[in-house]
């Protein structure tokens, strides 16, 4: 049973739980404190059903330069005294109710998390996941979503570099928007997130306090139903200007050296900073409420601690240097006030007008202290027996596949998605190397050097339906071989895990065999996991949205010139695809979409070859032996020789494998294999390079004509118009349908 208060931040805490409180502090918790544990104790802040198969991850490495989880954001050396930050998290509750502002405070929030770090964002990058696009709410929540991604990160001014957009009918209801920042920090600037020092006090930076957001991470923890519109108050607004100022201010602020800590007010608002931070430092805070900065008149203390409003800091300076402080925030016009102290009693006392209004054990609310932490039921999911049952055997070839190749290029999920990130300003900073030269991974420049990072965000989400352990580990691999394929070494790794409701025993099942395939595969990358969100309650009305553990990975090119990228360069070079070709069409797009196969294996995966494949590549890259390198995904092979070929207009004449499956070779998904090209005055040198490793001359570059088994399918030029166009003309389509309908 639901202890349930119906106020506007409709409290989710269990039976249980409430008794667990009342333990905890000796006595029954007044309003206030109630509210403050329905946020601290939400799944959204503490992981109280995840946090025991998240601890199974690898979460330690050499490069790393804190421990995962400790600060807000993952902290990785990368030599010559810097270290790169990044996260990913999701909002998905706010941008299935508002996408404008959902999804744009999920890019502020985000870049929050490096910069309270002490360290300047660089890039950003997504991963989306939408319904039918032909739906009306599809076509609603993609515009806002990309609205609000687009608006807050260019007036912020950080590029948006990369990411990823699928569509299936699952996300309907609820769509997945993850956000994910990079950043670079000097050796000796970074900032923890810590309270120390009894009597330093405790500052208010940032935007004033508003009743917007309040009950954001108790909303995040719950269903999405026919009633969640009702919570719109519930979804954060934001202002990127207040950002970009406050990023400005704060990296200023670190270099004053008045700083002993500092934290953003994110899920939780104030509650959770002041909470976290004392939690950490083995300390306690006194609070005067009515001391911070709000937008609106006489807010309660319950709303005071559970706003979510956007672009605040909490932050804890040095006694006797406030001044230093304040001068900074008032140089860039924006709000700055002592609102409380630190105490050596480990206790969150919280005061309005002189009169104690909550007090609590900072501990006690904190993941790692107090908060309940869960061992759910699982079970395998009954509809693993249908996909059991699949058998390539009963899926006849068929006889016309370049019609086949035709619909398969503009399907929303394969075509180009310039119509979105057309609205995103990935230039700005001038840092993004890949702006002309597209690579498998976003390269970005770290300025001031040689080095640069290759960013990537990956999952198919299809495949963890499939096979949640194998399909995790695809994940893994594909964001490690995408970063490969571009001239880097992966580094780490942060996590987006979107899953359903952790009480029903088959959803917890897909998540807690997800951990299982995503630890192996970091484990065999050397890719730690560095922190990064889990996302559950991610339902629609006829179930859960598919499984959704989003990747995302950096890795270091130690000299950008090293990049390498997909195109094809010229007419004659010899095209070789690396890895063994397969009768296998499970689970690839052109099965489900095209043929309308909804329940098959993942892909063909073997982990040991992966490893070997990027072993290899890297080796043919670094020795210079290809000249453009494409890794096989959605869409099979066909699909990636079209976008080599789209950037310079050249195109491909090739013969198919005769062993297999001619649908297979073309459209098929297996796993671990790459597309490469080879000047015609290097081919005895890469096949020497190459020795054992499976291999096979595939074709050649052509000037624009596109030649399958020596039959004409058409040329380059055509195939480009279809995959550039395909989702803006849908888009049109739909809009003159609805307009015609109206009439």
């Amino acid at each position: 049973m639901e202890v349930t208060v119906k106020t506007a931040e409709q409290l989710r805490l269990t039976a249980a739980e409430f008794e667990l409180i009342k333990e905890k502090l000796g006595r029954v918790p007044n309003f206030n404190e109630l509210c403050a544990f329905s946020g601290m104790w939400s799944e959204h802040c503490s992981y109280k059903n995840s946090i025991k198969w998240l601890k199974t991850l690898p979460r330690e490495g050499a490069k790393m330069l804190v421990k995962a989880g400790e600060e807000n954001a993952g902290l990785m050396d990368i030599g010559d005294g810097l270290g790169v930050v990044f996260k990913i998290e999701s909002h998905n509750h706010p941008s299935a109710i508002e996408p404008f502002q959902g999804a744009a405070t999920g890019v502020g929030g985000i870049h929050r998390d490096i910069f309270t770090m002490g360290a300047r964002p660089i890039a950003a990058l997504n991963s989306l996941r939408f319904g039918k696009l032909e739906e009306d709410k599809t076509q609603h929540l993609l515009a806002g979503v990309v609205h609000g991604i687009g608006h807050y990160g260019n007036c912020f001014g950080v590029p948006t570099v990369g990411g990823e957009i699928y569509f299936d009918p699952c996300y309907h209801t609820n769509p997945l928007v993850n956000a994910m920042s990079v950043g670079i920090v000097k050796a000796g600037e970074t900032v923890s997130a810590t309270a120390e020092g009894i009597g330093n006090p405790v500052m208010f930076v940032g935007s004033a306090t508003g009743k917007d957001g309040i009950g954001g991470a108790s909303f995040a923890s719950a269903d999405i139903t026919a009633e969640s519109t009702g919570e719109l108050p519930a979804v954060q607004v934001g202002d990127p200007f207040q950002e970009k100022k406050l990023l400005e201010a704060c990296l200023e602020v670190i270099q004053t050296g008045a700083v002993v800590g500092m934290q953003d007010m994110g899920a939780a608002g104030i509650i959770c900073s002041t909470a976290e931070m004392s939690a950490k430092g083995g300390t306690g805070m006194r609070i005067d409420l009515d001391k911070v900065p709000t937008r609106q008149a006489h807010m309660k203390t319950w709303e005071l601690l559970l706003s979510e409003s956007q672009e605040r800091m909490l932050l804890v300076a040095e006694k006797g240097r406030e001044q230093e402080v304040k001068a900074v925030f008032d140089k860039w016009d924006l709000p700055c006030s002592v609102i409380g102290e630190v105490t050596g009693d480990g206790i969150l006392n919280f005061y309005m007008q002189g009169e104690l209004e909550a007090s609590i054990p900072a501990h006690e609310l904190v993941l790692g202290g107090g908060a309940p932490q869960y061992d759910r039921e699982y079970r395998e999911p009954a509809y693993l027996q249908e996909i059991k049952a699949y058998n390539i055997e009963n899926i006849p070839v068929p006889e016309n596949l370049r019609s086949i190749a035709d619909r398969l290029i503009q399907l929303p999920t394969i075509a180009s998605k310039h119509w979105i990130y057309d609205q995103y300003d990935s230039m700005v900073g001038t840092a993004n190397a890949s702006t002309n030269a597209p690579s498998d991974a976003p390269v970005v420049s770290i300025k001031g050097t040689k080095k640069a990072l290759a960013i990537t965000t990956d999952c198919n989400s299809r495949y963890v339906y499939a096979d949640p352990y194998k399909g995790a580990m695809i994940a893994v691999s594909e964001a490690a071989r995408n970063i490969v394929c571009s001239g880097g070494q992966p580094l780490g790794v942060t996590n987006c895990l979107n899953f359903g409701n952790p009480f029903d025993p088959e959803v917890y099942y897909q998540f807690v065999q997800a951990i299982k395939g995503m630890g192996e595969a970091c484990i065999k990358f050397d890719t730690p996991v560095t922190g990064g969100n889990v996302s559950f309650y991610n339902q629609n009305p006829d179930g859960p949205v598919n499984p959704t553990p989003t990747i995302g990975m950096v890795g270091l090119l130690e000299d950008i010139n090293d990049k390498m990228t997909l195109d094809f360069k010229e007419e004659g070079d010899l095209l070789y695809l690396l890895g063994s070709s397969r009768n296998d069409i499970s689970s690839s797009e052109y099965l489900y979409k095209v043929l309308g196969v909804s329940k098959s294996p993942a892909p063909y995966f073997d982990l040991a070859e992966e490893w070997a494949l990027q072993q290899k590549l890297a080796g043919l890259i670094r020795n210079k032996n290809v000249n453009a390198v494409h890794d096989i995904s959605e869409g099979g092979l066909f699909i990636m020789l079209c976008e080599c070929g789209f950037n310079r207009e050249l195109g491909f004449s090739i013969r198919t494998n005769q062993s297999v499956r001619k649908d297979a070779f073309l459209f098929g998904e297996s796993q671990s294999r790459v597309l490469v090209t080879v000047p015609a005055s290097k081919v005895s040198e890469f096949e020497n390079a190459m020795g054992a490793f499976p291999c096979e001359k595939i074709g050649v570059v052509t000037s624009g004509e596109v030649l399958i088994d020596g039959e004409d399918w058409g040329s380059i030029d055509h195939w480009k118009e279809k995959y550039d166009h395909a989702i803006e003309n849908y888009l049109i389509k739909e809009e003159a349908g609805s307009a015609l309908a109206s009439i």
